[in-house]
């Protein structure tokens, strides 16, 4: 099968104009088919304050009510997601930037209220890996934001991360999927205060050790119950540092595989 990269890239580089310049150029370089999909939380919680409309989080997950709905879809699907693809029309690398409302590629379930109300927050239902592969096929590059829909027409704010995962599972019976989700952070840490101590490789086996011990927990949770629900998926491989994994050159980050 032919090989397709996955790169997901977070609130901090697209908020660094020199780190997302420098994140694209390697972007750009990346051999092979690829998709990127992007955040855009932090530019979306300043846009909201100069509009007026407080930013509500809990355990750093963002309420979305009808207001912040519109700062998202402004933020998310034209500010952060045009800047992107205009970037990369520069360095010659044909992209195209959606939402999973375009070419219905990915819909979602507004969250049940539980014990809070998210609001306007949608959890991954499907993914139309056909609709996605006629773009690659065509040798565009989807640029995926943070925004999917309802199939009812209504748009919903969706975590970033897991719509890496979950469009990665797509593609997977079309392509030999590798995810790249590139952060501030070397790696996964064995230690959270000591950068330089990156865990190179992390498999099934470990991870039960590394839960056990306490290591892996808060934010780093989640990311790690996404990478292996996509490897139990079809996934091959996930990487996870900063965007110097994206080089030959650089090996100082965490492969994650069963």
């Amino acid at each position: 099968m032919e090989k397709l990269s996955i790169v997901k890239i977070g609130g901090n580089i697209i908020e660094d104009a020199n780190a997302l310049d420098n994140f694209l150029q390697l972007f750009s370089k990346l051999e092979g088919k690829k998709v990127l999909v992007h955040g855009g939380g932090k530019r979306a919680t300043s846009v909201a304050a100069k509009l007026g409309i407080e930013s509500k989080m809990v355990n750093g997950r963002r309420i979305t009510d009808a207001d912040t709905l519109e700062v998202i879809t402004m933020v998310y699907g034209g500010l952060v997601n045009k800047n992107i693809v205009a970037k990369l029309q520069g360095l010659n690398i044909d992209a195209i930037g959606l939402t999973g409302a375009d070419i219905n590629s990915i819909t979602s379930d507004k969250r049940p209220v539980k014990d809070v109300d998210f609001g306007f927050v949608g959890d991954v239902k499907t993914v139309s890996g056909k609709s996605i592969d006629k773009l690659i096929k065509a040798d565009f590059t989807p640029v995926f934001c943070a925004i999917t829909h309802d199939g009812n027409g209504q748009l919903l704010n969706t975590n970033a991360d897991t719509i890496t995962s979950q469009v990665a599972v797509g593609m997977s019976h079309l392509y030999d999927v590798s995810i790249y989700y590139c952060f501030e952070l070397n790696g996964v840490l064995e230690d959270i205060n000591d950068k330089n101590s990156v865990i190179k490789h992390i498999d099934t086996k470990l991870y039960a050790e590394l839960l056990e011990k306490g290591i892996i927990a808060d934010g780093m949770l989640p990311k790690l119950e996404n990478c292996f629900d996509a490897l139990n998926n079809g996934v091959h491989s996930i990487n996870m540092g900063n965007t110097a994994m994206l080089t030959q050159e650089n090996d100082n980050f965490t492969t994650i595989t069963l």
